[in-house]
């Protein structure tokens, strides 16, 4: 019983906290004292609907990068006061230029179109895209570029700020999707594109790297943009950095519950790879991993012989959370109140996932005013 339990029980446990301690030991926040660039750089904002977000987002990139070669924020059709925004803006900062994106064609995701559309247009060397609900901090925007020195692509998770409770529950989960499965540094090391990791909240590319992958042509169909990306960079033999950018930006990517459920639900189940089994693989891991020692304990304490070793083994299943999800907390600044939650927040990852699942059979996939079809009806409508 006692193997058994170990096995079962607190073994799942231990793989993930080990994966995640070892990344958070070596994952590359980018130098602080990063020079200004030599190379000129387009900083590049898709933005779409942003009223609330776009001026503050292109006042925290021109205060942080002045020496930058210009500022090209795409309105991505916007219904609201965007566009009004930026025009008043672009009176005032001689770096910002102003572009309006076309109709969205078929087949397309909106962010692919809108960077797409930011790469004609731009005319630096290295281009850093940003999203419009990031805030970039003082020498930010220097410490991502410093990442190209040895790479082609880089991109940087910015630390990702919550306001309600159910974005403090389940936001932080993000952060261990990039450390518990994955060793960061092979993201960097390997040519192999299975090792790959993205955020396109804040991603840099070198212009003639982006000619050389297609650019954003390439994953047009993509909502989950980034990662085929940069999946797609290492296939053709480009060098991709993935990493820590609690000190290059902030981001607060959703401001409701209803909202956030929306996002995740948009991204998650193509995320994984849009197949039942891989969703089914995820949800058995997720629930084995960060829920299974906290059901094992009370558990336990109903069994006879054997119980002593099945509670010790979800006990240290259990401790192996908590200590994941501490040292999450203090490296990403994540509320210390979710770590005693994380089952629950784990539990409410899993019904994410079942709806983003459902939302893409029934092709009603909706982000910013607009409703895609699944992934494969899509390349088929670009390819027709």
């Amino acid at each position: 019983m006692s193997a058994l339990a170990w096995a079962l029980v607190a073994a799942p446990s231990l793989v993930p906290f080990a994966m995640t301690a070892w990344n958070l030991a070596t994952w590359s926040r980018g130098p602080a004292d990063a020079p200004v660039p030599a190379a000129r750089v387009s900083v590049l904002v898709p933005a779409r609907n942003a009223e609330r977000h776009v001026e503050d987002a292109v006042r925290a990139i021109a205060a942080s990068a002045p020496w930058a070669h210009e500022i090209v924020v795409c309105d991505d059709g916007s219904t609201d006061a965007t566009a009004e925004i930026l025009a008043r803006l672009a009176r005032e900062l001689p770096l910002l230029r102003v572009v309006r994106a076309a109709p969205l064609p078929p087949g397309w995701v909106g962010k692919p179109h809108a960077c797409a559309t930011l790469a004609r247009v731009a005319t630096g060397d290295l281009f850093v895209y940003v999203d419009v609900d990031v805030r970039v901090a003082p020498g930010g925007i220097a410490r991502l570029v410093a990442l190209c020195a040895d790479a082609d692509v880089a991109t940087a998770v910015p630390e990702q700020r919550t306001g309600s409770f159910f974005e403090g529950l389940v936001l932080p989960l993000l952060g261990l999707t990039y450390t518990a499965w994955l060793p960061l540094g092979l993201v960097r090391r390997s040519r192999d594109p299975r090792f790959v990791a993205a955020c396109g909240q804040l991603l840099a590319v070198r212009r003639e790297a982006l000619e050389r992958i297609g650019g954003f042509e390439a994953v047009r169909s993509e909502i989950v943009d980034d990662v085929a990306f940069c999946r797609r960079a290492k296939e053709l033999g480009e060098r991709v950095v993935f990493a820590d950018g609690l000190r290059m930006a902030s981001c607060r990517m959703y401001e409701s519950r209803a909202e956030l459920w929306r996002g995740f639900a948009k991204n998650l189940y193509e995320g994984i790879g849009a197949t039942r089994l891989a969703l089914a693989l995820v949800v058995a891991l997720y629930l084995g991993c960060f829920v299974g020692p906290y059901v094992a304990l009370p558990v336990a304490l109903g069994l006879g012989e054997g119980a002593t070793a099945v509670a010790l083994a979800a006990g240290v299943g259990v401790g192996a959370n908590v200590l994941l999800r501490a040292l999450l907390a203090a490296r990403l600044r994540q509320p210390w109140w979710s770590v005693a939650l994380h089952p629950l927040g784990v539990l409410a990852l899993v019904g994410l996932a079942w709806t983003s699942y459902r939302w893409h059979a029934r092709g009603a996939q909706e982000w910013s005013g607009r409703r895609y079809a699944p992934r494969a009806a899509r390349l088929e409508e670009v390819q027709s």
